[in-house]
């Protein structure tokens, strides 16, 4: 599974990145607002720390302007994708994306009939959010089955995308079905490493380790 992370902190992306954990970086105009930086030198930093994609969204919702936004932030840097919203006008403007050679996420993805169409129009990734699906009641892992069923059907190479993670059972479950990225937010990509019989293990073994007087090195 590709590890993407969902945030626009220069800081912590440089400090993820640096352990060897990332593939990707997402982005939304809420995290870009929450930087508190202007969207092209927000990404234009992301993009020198992190060699694998990163999803830069549009703001428009109509096809032309869509298109327009896409040159805007495709100029950024090569490892820009271009995020579009799972609309008739997202799908349509993907298509023609796609068709520059340049990735494509299609976000906002909450049924497998819309992860239906984002394939079909060629997309690179499917952004489905799993947390806000759970909210409703729903079993967000269900539409992860369902995406990877009808993909693996039909041979799309389309990446499922699972996102709106809070927690880590969201990335192992994830994981377990068959998603082929997580993006997640940096505290609960680094909670991913913590187990309580770690700490303890590591605990005792430094020290029996003190008790011998040895030294390494």
């Amino acid at each position: 599974m590709k590890f993407f992370v969902d945030t626009a902190d220069v800081n912590e992306i440089r400090e993820l990145n640096d352990m060897g954990l990332l593939d990707g970086v997402t982005t939304n105009p809420s995290l870009i607002l929450k930087s508190g930086g202007k969207i092209a030198d927000v990404t234009r930093q992301i993009c020198e720390i992190v060699k694998g994609p990163v999803s830069a969204e549009v703001t428009a919702t109509e096809y032309s302007e869509m298109l327009k936004q896409a040159k805007v932030l495709a100029a950024i840097a090569d490892n820009i994708c271009i995020k579009v919203p799972l609309t008739l006008d997202g799908l349509k403007a993907c298509r023609a994306i796609r068709s520059d050679g340049r990735l494509v996420n299609v976000t906002l993805c909450f049924s497998a009939n819309q992860a239906l169409l984002a394939a079909k129009a060629g997309a690179s990734f499917i952004s489905h959010f799993i947390g806000r699906i759970d909210d409703m009641g729903i079993d967000g892992m269900e539409l992860i089955s369902e995406i990877r069923t009808i993909y693996d059907n039909y041979d799309y190479k389309t990446e499922i995308l699972a996102a709106s993670i809070r927690t880590v059972n969201h990335v192992k479950e994830a994981a377990l079905l068959g998603a082929d990225v997580a993006t997640i937010p940096p505290a609960t990509l680094k909670a991913l490493v913590k187990h309580p019989l770690t700490d303890k293990g590591l605990e005792m073994f430094l020290a029996d380790w003190a008790k011998t007087g040895q030294q390494i090195g």
